[in-house]
């Protein structure tokens, strides 16, 4: 494919070829194959569109790299989602201290957090007591 002219046409010829083989496993295999080595020498669009995608998906080949991509995925989901919750679980542990009037620099100290970020949620904290604070308006009852 690299080493052709005109890598398209000559994705279309192998795309004829494959469109002649009979058992659809091999069949699939061979499409997903192609579509691997293609993508050294043409974009993706030009290979989705010569090659069929359901003939593709059949493949051992495509399964197994989806199923990579699937684990993979969940695997940065769940350490994304592990980070997420320690910061939060970090942040109300520093809001609490706060809370209980003690220093930043012990807040600092024993939560990991720099004083800029602990400042942060000082202010963050503070903006929403004041919103929650807001006067209420007395209910009268109507007999």
């Amino acid at each position: 494919m690299t080493k052709t002219i005109n890598p398209e046409a000559t994705l279309r010829d192998i795309a004829k070829l494959i469109d002649k083989i009979e058992d659809q496993k091999v069949k699939s295999d061979v499409a997903a194959a192609t579509s691997i080595i293609s993508g050294l020498a043409l974009n993706k669009e030009i290979i989705q569109r010569v090659l069929r995608s359901e003939i593709m998906k059949e493949s051992v080949i495509y399964q197994e790299i989806l199923l990579e991509g699937l684990a993979e995925g969940k695997a940065q989901g769940k350490a994304q989602g592990l980070t997420q919750g320690e910061a939060k679980a970090t942040n109300r542990i520093a809001l609490n201290m706060l809370r209980s009037n003690i220093s930043i620099d012990i807040i600092s100290q024993v939560t990991g957090l720099t004083l800029k970020q602990i400042e942060k949620l000082q202010k963050t904290a503070a903006k929403r007591s004041q919103s929650t604070k807001a006067p209420r308006r007395k209910r009268t009852l109507k007999p």
